[in-house]
């Protein structure tokens, strides 16, 4: 009965140490997939969101003063007329 525990004893042994070498190549290769994308992706001219926030609120504010400009060029434009038709004889 001993023989047969020495055998089941090493068969866990060897499970265990081989479950412990799969883990290991899962998170080496892990690593190896996070630092690829990590350096593909610097490669890259991407946008962090603060920069493309920062971005789309200096867009935001520039169509606004548009809108503001365009609503003053129409009141000038409207003065401009109003006054020319007066002046005629």
């Amino acid at each position: 009965m001993q023989t047969r525990n020495k055998v089941f004893d090493d068969l866990s042994q060897l499970m265990t140490n081989a479950m412990g070498v799969a883990q290991g190549a899962r998170t080496e290769a892990e690593t190896a997939m996070k630092s690829m994308i990590d350096r593909w992706l610097a490669d890259r001219d991407f946008v962090t969101r603060e920069e493309f926030d920062a971005v789309r609120a200096m867009a935001q504010k520039a169509r606004e003063e548009n809108e503001a400009l365009k609503a003053r060029i129409e009141t000038l434009e409207a003065g401009v007329k109003a006054k020319a038709s007066t002046k005629k004889p």
